[in-house]
């Protein structure tokens, strides 16, 4: 495919394009150029139908086309294919056997024009036989003609059935005037009347097609008669009436003859007119108007060709003149326009020929008569002047028609007029045309004026002043009354950007002053008037972007001394018209800076606006020094609105380079520098003029200067942020203070930061300059003015955190701590109630979506609070309508006690409800919503007791490294843990929060390297929460259900574990020097609060030693002990298999070891003398393994009573292990004289008092632990794993708790494999032997309880006696059940005075009592002596110790019986290695009612326990014990009454079963 004309393709491409054949279109082509000849005739073989001839079969018929002239001599014209020469016959294809041939072969015949005439096509037909190849049987001819003699057209194209004739012999063909007298086409000659020379086969046709293409032949008779007018001159004026009626296809094909014709008839030799002058006039129109139609608009360079290569009559321009000045006068009285408005439409070409005939005729008279044709142009103008000044409605179409087609009169009459001659008649026609016309009347003269301005004219100095001065005038009119707004910027546009096309020619110092004076006709018509049109303008309307442009072009086309003279201007009229058009400049400026007009991908225009705006009002700034301040008019809403302009004009998003990629930034700065620290600039020298009127400004500037200032572009920040330290003086100045910059600086500066303003640079910034500039001045208010920027600072740097959190669901938590940040920096350092309150709702906002119904109450509470019951008016905001304030506060608690009850706080709202009934009983007097919100908190009641929800986890978490964002840099948080959360799911959320950040996967204290790094660290643990004893359950027998909510909730203190050894390990006892390093953690506020997380502010740590962790570990593992049998008790029904193999795994584990790790470790002869201030736990040890196995004796005989039949044999097997386990025990227990203590058992305190449920039900006689450890339930000591109750069993109140990573005596399997990371010390071996629960954590709840202290007394050997009371009466014996124990420590149970008479009392014989007598069985007797001789004398009292020890009991927290098996709290008494003391006297009596089984105390594990608070040792106990010694000693010293009856009640209290109990003593 080669592209181009055949000229310019054959010269690009010679070689390819060589010898190339050549053809042309069949038809005309669009354009046919004066001169170019074609005359070419196309025949298209069609088809035929021939007769059989008496033959079965079809003829082989081939025709031979032959072209001859009129006498019969062929002619060279053939051409069957291009390429090919040119022949004087052609034949056709053969069809074979084939009477109906269809041939389809085209022909072109090129005859020549002078042969055309007379020449005619004849066609023979012959028969083909297949036998003898050479032989053709001729057998008929047709034949057509191409020209009739007659009208002398040519013949017409189409399709044409030629007649058939016959004959034998072409010979009888030789004269061609033998047939042409013949008819040639079927229609003819059906109508022949007359005898032929040769017969017509009337059944037989042949079809051809013809298509003529000549320029010099026409098949219009019309058009023929016009071109040979000559002939029949008395027929021109039909001729010329026929015109109209040609096809234009077929006139403009003979355009040239055509004109030449017409033009010889429209005046005679000597330039006069002729008759018909007016009907060619009309002709001419007719013609030129036909190349204003669309398919012949491409004729126009042929008639431009005509005008300048072939007219030559030179004497018509006179009478054309004339012609058209006569429709011109003629428009306003006559009907008709059509005829007038072609000729209108035509003017261009009219006027073509016009001044081309007068260049001519100059050209042959050597410029003769050159003023007579001047005087017929103003002549004709004059004509048009009054035709367009008439206001008649029927004439519109015609002076609309004139002013649209007026320029190309315009330009023709240039060619023979000067410019300013031109542009006077211009003028002339635009000041003829009313302001007041029709619309479409006021449209075609603002195209002419557009046409005008792009003209030739318009380039002249002369035309473009003369034209300017009009043009701006009837702009500036239709501008004030906005008419036709688009096409008046369209025609300023052409305006201004030609004017720019002339400046750019001359340098900007050397304009010329024809260029000045066009400027200023500009600004001055049309700048004010802009102005105004554009501030009404809507900014969707389709003409605004073309106003401002243009406005902005005229920007441009401006230097200081046309501002200069355009502010003169004004000022003559008076200084109102000049403040006004400063007002209203600098109002539109900023509107056009706001909401930019032209689209964002257009962004050279917008440049181009904005450095344009920059300079203007470089300039707007000089009358507004000069006349608005120096001279006393200081106008402050003028510079409010130009300082404001300067603001938004800095600030606009398509200046921020910042947003822009390296290259663009580049082109801006290198084309246009960086604008906006020229406009700082300039806003900066603005200022400092201002000087005195600067308190004007305060605080409306405040707002944007700040604005100014968090543009990040540090030259600016620089230069503008002192402005702040300006306005703190001129307010400190004038007022005292500066309390208004400093309220609108922190409200500014809050929404700011919120849009994404600033960073970190601002602020060193921000805190640099102005505390330099505070030092550097030194002014008197230096140090509020410190203390404000350095206020500021802070509330930058959390403004700039929370921006930074703004995004993404993994930083919602990062949200909330930032939120909390600032609405406690509102509330306590610049006390801002309405920003406190807009952060309060705003962590509202982030708490509903995450379900934290509980932190949103707390935060809800926080406006409450600053709400009072008053009937004080609030106004309406986007959250509340106007109200009181008891109204807002009722409201406000109404969703806070919502919330509180979806997050199951209800003891929290119940406070609020009782707050609220108050109000509606004694205030409002509302009983309606008083019964409401009473039904509402006796739902809260019941729910508390009967509701279900889940102790949330609490979580450490430090955050470590320079790489983490301030508010949480280098601190530790507790958090609370979301419902069913576990210490693995937490994590996972941590990390997801922090995905930069790598876990420590250790709990030991960073180091300063990891605090200093610039990575991001972070450690994560398990705490116990540390519940504060609430003073209202003291002395009150309380639920378990309601004391349950506060040991979990409330809570500021948390502690957590961390095991460390001390000295070489022993590999095969770990006990021995394995201590606790026990840290407790104190935050800021209490969980759960608004947030779920708080800063830890405190830590204590304290070291718990081995012994005292064994003894926690036993203590909390009887408890456990003491809960399954609880349950059991009241659920006896359940499933044993849990109970079984409780026991199973704890007995077993006994045996495998677990209690001999314990006596190698702390029993043994050398422990006590290595470490002599261990002795107290060591006894505390021994009283509680002796426990483990009472509590595990009621155990089995419960276990005994509800086992099924299938579980006996174990149980049996279990019974016998038990009596192997407690005989060891007894033994290890047992304290030989020569080995006892001399250390005080009274120097541990006593376990925080618990308390006891009012309800008695054994089902829910659950117990609250007084530990604060943070680990799990012990593992049982065996192979086998530990099976717990399941959570449903106790009511829907356990809890699974996280195993703590620290604990090294319970760690169990967790729920996924991530909590191992935090429930198991990285530190530890993990060699020991670590056995696993498999239950669910927590699923029991521990209880732990004070009791009162054992009535003990100490003798003056040391040996420790039980001190008997009085003997109390029968119902003194009963043990009472109405009063729990007090919760306050327990008070030592004998004053110095009590033990002296209870010695007396003891002593009423000289002999001690009998030692109580063993027992006899299977078992041993129990022994209640702690050592001593008979002979020995009485002991003296006891000294008070050194420590004092508000100790319970020799046996902790927990009585034994009552306190342990039964859940019961005794009202006092003691026990003695196992011996229960009540009231004095006698040992309590258990009703039969909740008469139980006490079970066995656990056995230690062997390796694994959970540290649990320490508890002291029970007082008047000294257990030291050998691991030696084991035998049961003889009590020697012991003062009992009734020994009998204390056993026998010892034995009925723990239900010992009868093949179980010891015979009795026998009789003495």
């Amino acid at each position: 495919m080669v592209h181009g004309e055949l000229e310019q393709a054959t010269k690009e491409n010679p070689l390819l394009l060589k010898n190339v054949c050549v053809t042309k279109k069949l038809g005309f082509s669009d354009v046919i150029m004066p001169g170019d000849v074609r005359n070419d005739l196309y025949v298209t073989l069609n088809n035929g139908e021939f007769e059989r001839g008496g033959k079965s079969v079809g003829k082989n018929i081939e025709v031979l086309v032959l072209a001859l002239d009129a006498d019969g001599h062929p002619l060279q014209c053939i051409y069957s294919g291009m390429g090919h020469e040119g022949t004087t016959e052609h034949s056709s294809m053969i069809m074979y056997h084939n009477n109906s041939p269809r041939w389809m072969e085209r022909l072109k015949v090129a005859i020549p024009i002078d042969q055309f005439a007379g020449a005619h096509l004849r066609l023979e037909y012959s028969h083909c036989s297949t036998r003898e190849k050479n032989e053709k049987k001729f057998f008929g001819f047709s034949f057509i003609r191409l020209m009739d003699d007659e009208g002398g057209t040519t013949l017409r194209d189409g399709s044409h059935e030629l007649c058939v004739y016959k004959c034998d012999e072409r010979s009888r063909l030789a004269d061609p005037m033998e047939y042409l007298t013949m008819p040639y086409l079927s229609k003819a000659a059906a109508d022949c009347v007359y005898s032929l020379p040769f017969q017509r086969s009337p059944k037989e046709i042949i079809v051809v097609d013809t298509l003529l293409c000549s320029t010099k032949l026409t098949q219009n008779v019309d058009l023929l008669s016009l071109l040979r007018w000559r002939s029949a001159p008395e027929g021109i004026g039909e001729t010329l009436s026929r015109l109209t009626r040609v096809d234009g296809a077929e006139t403009v094909k003979f355009l040239q003859d055509v004109l030449d014709a017409l033009f010889a008839m429209f005046s005679t030799d000597d330039g006069n007119s002729t008759q018909y002058s007016g009907h060619v006039f009309q002709a001419l129109v007719f013609i030129f108007s036909l190349l204003e139609d669309s398919k012949f608009e491409h004729f126009k360079p042929v008639m431009d060709a005509y005008i300048t290569g072939h007219f030559a009559a030179a004497l018509v321009y006179k009478g054309l003149i004339s012609c058209v000045k006569h429709l011109s006068d003629l428009c306003p009285q006559t009907e008709k326009q059509e005829p007038i408005m072609r000729c209108f439409r035509s003017l261009e070409y009219i006027f073509k020929f016009i001044i081309q005939s007068r260049l001519l005729f100059a050209r042959a008279t050597g410029g003769q008569n050159e003023d007579s044709f001047r005087v017929d142009v103003d002549s004709l103008f004059e004509s048009f002047a009054r035709m367009l000044n008439m206001n008649l409605e029927n004439i519109e179409a015609s002076q609309m028609t004139l002013l649209e087609h007026l320029q190309g009169t315009c330009d023709q009459l240039s060619r023979v007029l000067t410019p300013g001659e031109v542009a006077n008649h211009i003028n002339t026609l635009f000041n003829a045309t009313p302001v007041e016309s029709s619309r479409v009347i006021t449209r075609a003269k603002l195209h002419a004026m557009k046409n005008a301005v792009n003209s030739t004219i318009f380039d002249d100095d002369e035309g473009r002043e003369l034209l300017l001065q009009t043009i701006c005038t009837h702009l500036r009119q239709h501008l004030d009354n906005r008419q036709e707004l688009a096409l008046c910027a369209d025609v300023l546009q052409d305006i201004i950007i030609l004017t720019h096309k002339h400046t750019k020619r001359f340098p900007s110092s050397k304009l010329p002053a024809t260029l000045h004076q066009d400027i200023e006709e500009i600004m001055l018509n049309l700048f004010n008037v802009l102005v105004q049109v554009i501030l009404t303008l809507e900014r969707s309307a389709p003409s605004s972007g073309s106003l401002v442009a243009s406005l902005m072009g005229i920007l441009q086309l401006m230097r200081e001394p046309h501002y200069t003279k355009l502010w003169d201007a004004h000022m003559i009229s008076g200084i109102h018209h000049l403040r006004h058009l400063l007002h209203s400049t600098i109002v539109l400026l900023a509107d056009l800076v706001r909401a930019a007009v032209f689209p964002s991908d257009w962004f050279v225009m917008r440049m181009v606006t904005n450095y344009t705006i920059l300079a203007a009002m470089q300039e707007i700034a000089q009358p507004l020094i000069a006349t608005f301040l120096k001279q006393g008019r200081f106008d402050n809403q003028l510079w409010s609105s130009y300082l404001n302009l300067a603001v938004g004009f800095l600030t606009q998003p398509c200046l921020q380079l910042e947003q822009f990629s390296q290259q663009k930034r580049h082109k801006v700065l290198e084309r246009y520098n960086d604008m906006r620290v020229l406009m700082g600039f300039q806003i900066l020298s603005m200022w400092r003029e201002l000087d005195d009127h600067r308190l004007h400004f305060i605080p409306g500037m405040v707002g944007p200067f700040l604005e100014v200032t968090l543009v990040p572009e540090p030259e600016l920040r620089k230069a503008t942020l002192p402005i702040f330290f300006d306005m703190m003086q001129a307010e400190q100045q004038a007022k005292g203070s500066f309390k208004q910059v400093e309220t609108e600086l922190i409200d500014k500066l809050d929404i700011l930061v919120s849009e994404n303003k600033g960073d970190d640079e601002y602020r060193q910034l921000f805190n640099t300059i102005l505390l330099e500039k505070v030092r550097s001045d030194d002014p008197v208010w230096r140090e509020s003015g410190t203390a404000f920027i350095n206020s500021v600072t802070r509330l930058l740097e959390r403004l700039l955190d929370y921006r930074n959190v703004m995004q993404g669901d993994e930083n919602c938590d990062k949200r909330m701590s930032c939120t909390v940040n600032l609405l406690n920096f509102y509330k306590n350092e610049i006390n801002r109630q309405e920003m406190y309150i807009r952060y309060i709702y705003k962590l509202h906002d982030l708490h509903v979506p995450a379900g934290n119904f509980t932190e949103a109450a707390f935060t809800l509470q926080l406006h409450a609070n600053q709400l009072s019951w008053t009937q004080r008016m609030l106004h309406a905001d986007h959250l509340y309508p106007a109200q009181t304030e008891t109204q807002r506060k009722e409201l406000i608690y109404m969703k806070i006690i919502n919330y509180f009850d979806k997050g199951k706080c209800w003891e929290q709202g119940i406070p609020l409800l009782e707050e609220l009934a108050n109000q509606y009983r004694t205030c409002l007097f509302d009983y309606q919503k008083l019964s409401e919100v009473l039904r509402r908190q006796a739902s809260f009641y019941e729910k508390i007791l009967s509701g279900k929800r889940y102790d949330h986890e609490y979580f450490r978490v430090g955050f470590y490294g320079l790489g983490l964002p301030l508010f949480v840099r280098n601190k530790v948080f507790i958090y609370r843990g979301l419902e069913y959360e576990q210490i693995g799911a937490f994590t996972q959320r941590i990390q997801t929060e922090f995905p930069q950040a790598k876990m420590l996967s250790h709990n030991t204290p960073p180091d300063d390297t990891i605090r200093s790094s610039d990575g991001q660290y972070i450690q994560i643990c398990a705490v116990k929460a540390l519940p504060e004893i609430n003073p209202l359950f003291e002395g009150v027998e309380v639920d378990e259900r309601i004391l349950k909510y506060y040991s979990n909730n409330h809570v500021r203190q948390f502690v957590y574990d961390r095991p460390t050894h001390r000295g070489p390990a022993d590999k095969d006892n770990e006990f021995k020097n394995l201590w606790i390093e026990r840290t407790t953690y104190t935050t800021e506020f209490e969980l759960p609060g608004i947030l779920k997380w708080f800063e830890v502010v405190d830590q204590r740590m304290e070291q718990l030693c081995p012994p005292q962790y064994a003894c926690e570990t036993v203590d909390r593992h009887n408890k456990q002990l003491r809960q399954i049998i609880i349950h059991y008790r009241a659920n006896p029904q359940d499933n044993i298999q849990l109970f079984t193999m409780r026991l199973q795994g704890t007995i077993d584990a006994a045996v495998n070891g677990g209690i001999a790790k314990y006596q190698d470790a702390f029993f043994g002869p050398d422990y006590l003398v290595v470490y002599p201030e261990n002795a107290d736990h060591v006894n505390r040890l021994k009283v509680l393994l002796s426990d483990q196995t009472m509590i595990l004796e009621g155990a089995l005989d419960l276990h005994g009573r509800i086992a099924p039949s299938a579980n006996q044999p174990l149980h049996k097997r279990l019974v016998e292990v038990f009596e192997g386990l407690r005989s060891k025990v007894r033994k290890m227990c047992s304290t030989p004289q020569s080995q006892r203590s001399t250390s005080s058992l009274q120097s541990t305190p006593p376990p925080p008092p618990t308390h006891r449920r009012a309800d008695s039900d054994p089902a829910t006689e659950f117990r609250r632990t007084g530990s604060i450890i943070n680990s799990p339930l012990p593992p049982l000591p065996s192979d086998k794993g530990a099976i717990s109750l399941s959570s449903s069993s106790t009511s829907g109140h356990s809890s699974q708790r996280s195993s703590q990573s620290s604990s090294l005596y319970a760690h169990f399997h967790s729920a996924s494999h991530d909590d191992d990371l935090y429930a198991k010390p990285q530190e530890w071996d993990g060699n020991l032997g670590v056995q696993r629960d498999s239950r669910p954590r927590s699923a029991f709840i521990s209880d732990s309880r004070g009791s009162s202290p054992k009535s003990l007394s100490k003798s003056l050997n040391n040996d420790y006696m039980i001190v008997p009371p009085p003997k109390p009466s029968d119902e003194g014996h009963r043990w009472r059940y109405s009063r729990p124990p007090s919760p306050r420590p327990a008070r030592s149970s004998i004053t110095q005075d009590s033990a002296n008479s209870s010695w007396c009392d003891s002593q009423g014989s000289d002999e001690s009592l009998p030692p109580l007598p063993p027992r006899v069985g299977e078992r041993p007797a129990r022994s209640i002596s702690l050592g001593g001789e008979e002979e020995a004398p009485p002991p003296v009292l006891p000294k008070r110790m050194g420590k004092k020890c508000p100790s319970t009991a020799m046996f902790g927290c927990e009585q034994l019986l009552g306190d342990g098996v039964d859940g019961l709290g005794y009202s006092g008494g003691g026990l003695s290695n196992g011996f229960p003391a009540s009231t004095p006297g006698t040992p309590p009596l258990v009703s039969p009612r909740n008469h139980r089984t006490p079970p066995p105390p656990p056995i230690p594990p062997k390796a694994i326990s959970t540290p649990l608070t320490p508890l002291s040792p029970p007082t008047g106990f000294s257990p030291n014990t050998s691991a030696e010694d084991l035998t049961p000693t003889t009590p020697t010293n012991i003062n009992l009454r009734n020994l009998d009856e204390l056993q026998h009640n010892l034995l009925e209290n723990y239900s010992v079963p009868p093949r179980l109990q010891p015979p009795p003593p026998p009789s003495p």
